[in-house]
């Protein structure tokens, strides 16, 4: 598997490589890790956000991410570049603390806001070359939430990363620990189940 190209921040006030900010933070550089969290906290909070459909959940479980990740920087060998470690990190965190909800049977659909219109993909997948009915973006919003949620924690997190995130299925294969097949045949049972619950606004 070829790493992907090293990620430089045109914002950052040094543009520093990953891997130089890696070193200098593994030397205890608390600069560098914070430049490190500022490049990457957007895109591991969305995905954990759109795993728990809650902000405050998705807030302390990112929070806790980077957390664990500065306390286990010695551990991190290089395999694998930081942002997938990292995101490996924030994943695991994510599907234990759903079955730790679900096991609360603590379920709630009140602070939902996936942007269906930015995410034309997600849509697409669900039609399936076949157009949506003519429903309001709030409703059709509110139902695709509600459908991401009733897949199991692997096959969501699939989704979110692939079709929301934009990972390739071999970085999702890293990331969640699994072989490139499991990941496709994970990846076609969800789009499977999303058509058939949301079959209602599918003509």
């Amino acid at each position: 598997m070829s790493e992907p190209a090293p990620i430089v921040d045109a914002n950052s006030p040094t543009g520093m490589l990953e891997g130089d900010l890696v070193k200098r933070a593994r030397r205890g550089d608390l600069k560098a890790y914070d430049e490190l969290v500022q490049r990457y906290q957007q895109r591991i909070y969305a995905t954990i956000y759109h795993m728990t459909s809650n902000h405050e959940d998705a807030n302390d479980i990112a929070q806790d991410a980077f957390i664990k990740a500065y306390q286990a920087l010695k551990s991190f060998k290089g395999g694998s570049s930081f942002y997938t470690w990292l995101y490996r990190i924030a994943v695991n965190k994510t599907i234990n603390f759903l079955k730790q909800r679900k096991n609360k049977h603590h379920f709630s659909l009140n602070d939902l806001d996936f942007n269906t219109e930015n995410n034309p993909d997600l849509v697409a997948l669900i039609s399936d070359k076949t157009p949506l009915r003519d429903v309001g973006l709030t409703e059709l919003q509110k139902k695709l939430n509600e459908a991401l949620l009733k897949l199991s924690e692997p096959h969501r997190m699939v989704v979110v990363l692939h079709d929301v995130q934009g990972q390739s299925h071999d970085e999702i294969a890293e990331i969640m620990g699994c072989n490139i097949g499991t990941v496709r045949s994970r990846l076609f049972y969800a789009r499977q189940q999303l058509q058939g619950f949301l079959a209602e606004y599918i003509k």
